[in-house]
């Protein structure tokens, strides 16, 4: 969890909660954060493996999309309060 709080403040520019089961993240600050990215989502995948995690680049930086089964719904709301929480400044 702390280690999601620090991705959250240190590169989380925009969140948006594309359906109940699918969050999007935009992650900026290069390499370096794709590759916690990348890990953090390896090791969360390897504990809870209903995460879906989805990385692509646009315009604005590192896309991580994040979905769920319907019935874990409710994990993925509190996924996207730690990360409001840990970045309130970010545009949802």
């Amino acid at each position: 969890m702390a280690e999601f709080d620090e991705l959250f403040a240190s590169a989380l520019r925009r969140l948006e909660r594309v359906t109940s089961t699918r969050l999007r993240l935009v992650l900026g600050g290069g390499a370096r954060v794709e590759e916690a990215a990348r890990d953090l989502a390896a090791r969360e995948s390897a504990c809870c493996s209903f995460f879906v995690f989805t990385f692509a680049g646009d315009g604005e930086g590192l896309v991580l999309d994040v979905e769920v089964p319907a019935v874990h719904a409710r994990v993925l709301d509190g996924l996207a309060a730690q990360a409001v929480k840990a970045a309130p400044r970010v545009a949802s």
